[in-house]
């Protein structure tokens, strides 16, 4: 990932790489209060904690890293457990003392939970958040969703791209699908070009700011 942007946190090795298919964790000010916090276990009131954010956040790839250091147990998906599962494993953890980290949309408070014995204990449950990403943390995601299909984008791209999209994971995931579909179709290099005809053509960019000269504030 080379040298960390402003307001970026540069992680140990163990918690920058996933496993075989996953690409690298990139933490910035949207979710460095989360990993913090998940990487220091041993603090925590209770073994258990509740991580929601937007899909496509990398909360599963955090979840996997949180697994693999901790030897916890993580739920990816409150509603893909029944709430007694979730119940007896939050006993577990309390028992046990290895962690359990629920992965969910939104936070407890949110869910409805018929239970209340699991709704008395999630009260108790610290709960973490992953914002949408800022400009940094969204120029590194699309570099790296590039690097994780086997393709290098013309200096710039990236930087071009994140003054004028809409600012959310969802988004970046589409804009890099577009491109990566626009540059086999086209046999052409992921380029300022053809990022700009791509994305204006699918309503993906905001046309308004097409030339504007940005300056790279994240290195």
């Amino acid at each position: 990932m080379g040298r960390p942007a402003p307001g970026q946190i540069a992680l140990p090795l163990d918690w920058s790489a996933g496993g075989t298919n996953d690409g690298p964790l990139i933490v910035g000010t949207s979710n460095a209060d989360a990993v913090r916090y998940l990487r220091h276990v041993s603090t925590w009131p209770v073994r258990t904690a509740v991580l929601f954010g937007p899909r496509g956040s990398g909360r599963s790839l955090i979840g996997r890293l949180f697994a693999r250091e901790t030897g916890g147990r993580v739920i990816d998906g409150h509603d893909s457990s029944s709430e007694e599962d979730i119940f007896h494993a939050w006993n577990a953890a309390q028992t046990s003392g290895a962690p359990l980290l629920i992965i969910a949309d939104s936070p407890p408070a949110e869910w409805a939970i018929a239970l209340p014995d699991l709704a008395s204990r999630l009260r108790a449950v610290p709960v973490l958040s992953i914002a949408e990403p800022d400009d940094c943390l969204a120029r590194d995601l699309i570099e790296a969703l590039f690097a994780q299909r086997g393709m290098a984008l013309a200096p710039g791209v990236a930087s071009y791209i994140v003054p004028r999209m809409e600012r959310s994971y969802a988004m970046i995931h589409r804009v890099v699908a577009a491109l990566d579909a626009a540059s086999l179709e086209q046999g052409r290099r992921v380029g300022i070009r053809l990022t700009r005809e791509t994305l204006l053509s699918q309503g993906l960019i905001d046309p308004d700011f097409l030339e504007r000269q940005d300056a790279d504030t994240c290195r």
